[in-house]
């Protein structure tokens, strides 16, 4: 079943909503009051309807496997769920839940309870829950659909940064808590708004773990480790930091395949992501996303790292070839000629790869690259970072619209190959300034020599 747009905003809001009152209902049960469980203040638990959409858009294939339907729905809600408990600990420096109390659990963000809960909601939801559920949908009339949704999507934008600056304004007020600075009547005139007020009061009763003073405390801590290590380019497992092993990564593993493809092919590949420079998206960006989801446990055992690295590279890999056959409409390789292989985008022997990749990476490359990176002068790196930052995003915005565009032109030409003014036009519109350059620059010669491997998807 392919979801529209329509029937994946409904789904993340009918899950919200849904989400909301199984927390809700759970936080009575234990704490014997009302509590609103979501971050923001309507009743919604977005969490969830992340995951709903997550699994939307990228599990559909596997409906009719239910085993890998599982495993998919674990691994993808289990990221989903890490990187968001990661991400709000950045932000208030304390975790909102915790899970260290049950057992095999992974920093208290994710623990294997709710993982197979997960997993078991994605089998539910996706062969039985959503079917029955977009019928539903499609009988409601398209402008009532279009109003009602733009209205909540409205009122939830609105909602979270309510709650965000309200949020902040918390923050703010234990950091002058704890420095009694100089801001301290700015945060107090802040706090007077009657709805921030209360929205703090709220979040405080449902995340518990937020207590003010502690929150201080980790806050002086972590300042006080800054302005130590201030002179440091790019400490730790800061944005820098992060960046910089992105470009590393990337281009690392464009030399790896190249190589790879000769040894095995004996032929030379080109194997970029992009058309300006020898550099792997899908390498540079596992780099980057392997350290920041590992980093805290770069010490564990080598197989501790290898189990995570199968899983999250497996994963990680799927998601990649989804999405660009989603975006793109090219499929970039095909594992379908390998034994125990997932709808040719990932295969098992690949899935051992990525382990032994993080294994090599966490263990060797990476203390080595973190060292070198250090060492560059603060205002040297950060200019050049920078810079790279700009011309890789200008890099992926031309390659998207190349792709984009020599996409196009394969279709039309599959399509109606009457003759060559045909196949330069779409439904008998002249191309645009855009099209021509494009197509001078970009011809299909040299996308095919960029992505070799690249086979244009035909849509349904």
């Amino acid at each position: 079943m392919i979801y529209s747009l329509t029937d994946i905003v409904w789904l993340f809001f009918l899950y919200s909503f849904l989400g909301w009152c199984v927390e809700v209902c759970w936080a009575a049960i234990h704490r014997k009051q009302f509590v609103n469980r979501g971050f923001v203040n309507s009743p919604l638990c977005p969490i969830y309807g992340f995951g709903s959409t997550l699994f939307a858009v990228f599990l559909p294939e596997l409906a009719s496997r239910p085993f890998f339907l599982f495993l998919g729905g674990l691994l993808m809600a289990t990221m989903l769920e890490y990187s968001t408990g990661m991400l709000m600990e950045k932000i208030f420096h304390k975790k909102l839940w915790s899970y260290s109390h049950i057992k095999y659990n992974l920093s208290g963000y994710v623990c294997a309870r709710y993982s197979l809960l997960w997993g078991a909601l994605a089998v539910l939801t996706m062969r039985f829950a959503n079917p029955f559920l977009c019928r539903i949908f499609h009988m409601v009339p398209w402008p009532v659909t279009l109003v009602v949704q733009w209205v909540m999507a409205g009122l939830l934008l609105v909602d979270f940064l309510t709650t965000a600056m309200a949020v902040l304004g918390m923050k703010v007020t234990a950091r002058n808590l704890a420095l009694l600075s100089e801001g301290m009547q700015h945060t107090s005139r802040l706090l007077q708004n009657t709805l921030t007020t209360r929205i703090q009061r709220r979040m405080e009763k449902s995340f518990p773990s937020i207590d003010k003073a502690a929150l201080a405390q980790e806050l002086q801590k972590k300042e006080m480790e800054a302005s130590s290590r201030k002179t440091v380019f790019a400490p730790g497992c800061s944005f820098y930091k992060l960046a910089c092993l992105f470009f590393i990564g990337a281009f690392l593993g464009d030399l790896t395949e190249t190589i790879f493809c000769r040894l095995t092919m004996g032929v030379w590949m080109s194997r970029s992501s992009v058309v300006y420079g020898p550099f792997s998206i899908v390498w540079g960006l596992a780099c980057a996303l392997l350290t920041l989801f590992l980093y805290r446990y770069r010490n564990k055992s080598d197989r501790h790292i290898f189990l995570a690295g199968t899983l999250l590279g497996g994963a990680y890999e799927y998601i990649c070839s989804v999405f660009t056959e989603l975006v793109f409409g090219t499929v970039f390789w095909d594992y379908s000629g390998f034994a125990f292989n997932l709808g040719g985008r990932i295969n098992l022997l690949y899935c051992f790869f990525w382990g032994i990749a993080a294994v090599i990476w966490l263990k060797f490359i990476y203390p080595a690259l973190s060292r070198l990176i250090e060492k560059l002068p603060r205002k040297t790196g950060t200019i050049l970072v920078n810079c790279m930052i700009v011309f890789m995003i200008f890099n992926m915005a031309i390659s998207s619209l190349a792709l984009a565009r020599y996409t196009q032109r394969n279709t039309v030409e599959a399509a109606s190959a009457k003759n060559a003014k045909d196949a330069q036009t779409t439904d008998g519109e002249e191309d645009s300034f855009l099209d021509d350059f494009l197509d001078e620059h970009f011809p299909n010669e040299r996308m095919e020599r960029i992505y070799p491997n690249a086979k244009i998807v035909p849509k349904s």
